[in-house]
């Protein structure tokens, strides 16, 4: 059994070499660009607190602090990291195909560009969407709550890994239609089964929401509210690759009897 699986393994250890190398490639630009890609990280941080001052005046006092020797050295090379593999995910992507490609037939095969184009969009999206909507509405809601007892002090390095979280997650959510679309073109999963499965989605989509989003109703329901949609949007893209087909029942002739037949 090992022996068959060992063309595998090599495979996927070659994939996943080039893709941690394209990693560290993107690291070493991002890095030389640590100090704007962390003034984006914190941006929605420093919005919220400076929102914040004008509801609780103790707020205006918060500021952003590194509880380490070397915090900011650290938190340098986390952003650089995370930004690397944002730029790196279309070739990662793509060596996750050429690791499937080999199972599957020649008209799957096609299925690259959509793949690669298509998770490396949707992850975009669901980065972005989490930037310029959830964070700054769930970032200012935290630090408001109890700000009138409480003074913000925020450690940078608990808020990268916070932040970061955030983003991986919608960006993992936002690739459903692409999940889907790839599991209807290969004939995995019909419309019917999607709609069939969609009050247990509901569950695991709030679920979901609950674990990746800050603890408060206003991020989980912003993250919950776009995957139904977008669980929805997927049901529509089955249905256009892979319908379910409705057996007909065969109709049976009966013999019609003879007006002469005794």
């Amino acid at each position: 059994m090992f022996e068959e699986m060992k063309p595998h393994l090599v495979e996927l250890r070659k994939r996943l070499g080039l893709s941690v190398i394209a990693v560290f490639i993107m690291f070493a630009v991002s890095f030389s660009f640590h100090n704007e890609i962390l003034s984006w990280v914190t941006q929605p941080l420093n919005n919220a607190i400076a929102n914040t001052s004008s509801i609780a005046k103790k707020a205006s006092e918060g500021m952003v602090t590194t509880h380490q020797v070397g915090g900011a050295f650290f938190v340098a090379l986390k952003v650089s990291f995370f930004a690397a593999f944002l730029g790196a995910l279309p070739y990662i992507l793509y060596q996750m195909w050429l690791f499937v490609a080999p199972g599957l037939y020649a008209n799957e095969k096609k299925m690259v560009i959509p793949f690669v184009l298509g998770g490396s969009i949707m992850f975009g999206m669901g980065v972005l969407f989490a930037y310029y909507v959830v964070t700054p509405l769930g970032f200012e809601f935290l630090i408001a709550f109890g700000s009138f007892l409480y003074t913000p002090m925020i450690n940078i390095e608990d808020y990268v890994g916070f932040f970061t979280k955030i983003m991986v997650g919608f960006g993992l959510a936002f690739e459903l239609p692409v999940i889907a679309y790839l599991l209807g073109a290969l004939g995995m999963i019909t419309d019917r089964t999607l709609i069939d499965f969609f009050k247990y989605a509901v569950v695991l989509i709030f679920i979901l929401a609950a674990i990746l989003t800050p603890p408060d109703a206003i991020s989980q329901l912003l993250m919950a509210i776009p995957l139904i949609i977008l669980y929805g949007l997927s049901i529509l893209i089955v249905r256009l690759v892979n319908p379910e087909i409705k057996e007909e029942k065969p109709t049976t002739n009966l013999p019609v009897k003879a007006d002469n037949e005794s």
